[in-house]
C-alpha cells in the first residue's frame, strides 16, 4: 500500500444513530491486500470506540466514519514503526484529532458568507433529550481545541495526562483549556435556558 492511496471503501463499524453495521477492515485490507493480523484484530476490536471519539469532533456519522477511515489509514502505513503496541490508541487519536483540524482547516478556506442560509440536514433526535442536544450544539460552538480536550477528557474519560500526550500539549495546557471550557459551558444560553 503507497504513501498516495487513500483507504475508502467500507466504514469503520458505526451504530452511533441506528444507522446499519459496516465491516471494520477498508475494502482493500478485506481483499487480502496485507496479512497483518495485528492490525486487522486491532481495527476490529477499537473501530467503535474510535469511531465514537470521530463523531463527537465532527457532529455527524458521515463525516467521522471517513475520520477513522483517514486516520487508520496513517496508522496502517505507520504500523511497521510503531514498537509500543500499548500506545496504538493514543497514536489513532491523535491522528483523528490532527486530520480532523487539518480538514476543518482547508474546509474553512472555502466558506463564504452568503446572503441566503443553506438548509441544514436535520437528524434524528428522537431517543435524545433536550438537554443533551443543547449540550452537544454548546460544545460545538467551543474552539476546536477545547472542544477536543474536552470530549477526550469527558466523553472519552481519558485523564489530563493522556488527554495532553493525544493533542500533543502540556498537562497544564490542558486543565487551564478544560476548565475554560467548562466555565464557557456554565455561561452557554442554551444550557441555562434548559435547566
Amino acid at each position: 500500500m503507497g504513501g498516495d492511496h487513500e483507504v475508502r471503501g467500507a466504514r469503520a463499524t458505526a451504530d452511533l444513530s441506528g444507522a446499519a453495521t459496516r465491516s471494520p477492515v477498508p475494502r482493500q485490507l478485506s481483499a487480502g491486500a496485507i496479512d497483518d493480523a495485528d492490525f486487522r484484530e486491532y481495527v476490529a476490536s477499537r473501530s467503535r470506540a474510535l469511531l465514537r471519539t470521530a463523531y463527537l469532533l465532527t457532529g455527524n456519522i458521515a463525516d467521522a466514519e471517513d475520520l477513522v477511515q483517514s486516520a487508520l489509514a496513517k496508522t496502517y502505513q505507520a504500523w511497521g514503526r510503531i514498537e509500543d503496541r500499548g500506545a496504538l490508541d493514543g497514536y489513532v487519536r491523535r491522528a483523528i484529532v490532527n486530520t480532523h483540524i487539518s480538514w476543518w482547516r482547508r474546509r474553512r478556506v472555502d466558506e463564504f458568507p452568503t446572503d441566503e442560509i443553506p438548509d441544514q440536514p436535520v437528524a434524528d433526535s428522537s431517543d435524545e433529550t433536550a438537554q443533551a442536544d443543547a449540550l452537544r450544539r454548546a460544545i460545538n460552538r467551543l474552539p476546536h481545541r477545547m472542544r477536543a480536550a474536552v470530549l477526550l477528557r469527558f466523553y472519552e474519560d481519558m485523564t489530563e495526562a493522556e488527554v495532553a500526550n493525544v493533542l500533543g500539549i502540556s498537562q497544564g495546557t490542558v486543565k487551564s483549556t478544560v476548565s475554560r471550557a467548562v466555565a464557557k459551558l456554565r455561561a452557554d444560553a442554551d444550557l441555562i435556558a434548559g435547566r
